[in-house]
């Protein structure tokens, strides 16, 4: 997929009249694209339209109208859009409470590594973790991380061919078992790898 660039932005102008619409499109967008892991863990796949909105949302939260500003956003979003041999994933460590989040974050060290993808027939596909900097320490992990998924050639024909997809966490104190990707969600996914 291409990166985003300054012309596929709108000015803080235009997408203050476009963005309810738009939102709406994102959000219905990103029920295609969530996967959740267990009670407590939620993969979100991003795609282009996933970060335009990010970015739109950061420039307008921040107001920044410059062209510096706005090429550091694409700067910093455009590696989350997945380039048609992978998949890029925030995922998300949920809980409400601020101290049962804070003891378990410390529990759940290496979390992010413990992820994985399975597309069937094919090997499981572990991820690269934050690549733009380290989210845990030997004391706690982050409650976001972001995953790279690089598919196999295996993998990657088989995800194109339409094959089932599973998904599930192998860490100590957060095991979810080999879970079916629903449908609708694995679309999403085979569409990113075209």
């Amino acid at each position: 997929m291409d990166e985003l660039s300054r012309a596929d932005l709108w000015s803080l102008e235009e997408y203050a009249e476009a963005r309810p619409a738009f939102r709406q499109r994102v959000m219905a967008h990103k029920k295609h694209r969530q996967l959740a892991l267990g009670a407590h863990a939620r993969l979100l796949f991003e795609d282009a339209l996933t970060i335009k909105y990010q970015v739109q949302e950061m420039l307008r939260i921040e107001k920044i109208f410059e062209a510096r500003g706005i090429h550091e956003e694409l700067a910093a979003y455009n590696p989350l859009i997945p380039d048609g041999g992978n998949w890029k994933a925030t995922f998300m460590i949920e809980y409400s409470d601020p101290a049962e989040r804070a003891a378990r974050l410390r529990e759940l060290v290496g979390i992010e590594q413990s992820v994985w993808l399975q597309v069937a027939g094919c090997e499981r596909i572990h991820p690269i973790a934050n690549e733009d900097l380290e989210r845990s320490s030997a004391d706690k992990t982050a409650s976001v991380h972001f995953l790279r998924f690089e598919l196999d050639p295996d993998s990657l024909a088989a995800a194109r061919a339409g094959a089932g997809l599973r998904a599930g966490i192998d860490h100590h104190a957060y095991t979810v078992e080999a879970l079916a990707v629903a449908e609708p969600v694995r679309a999403s996914l085979q569409a990113d790898l075209a």
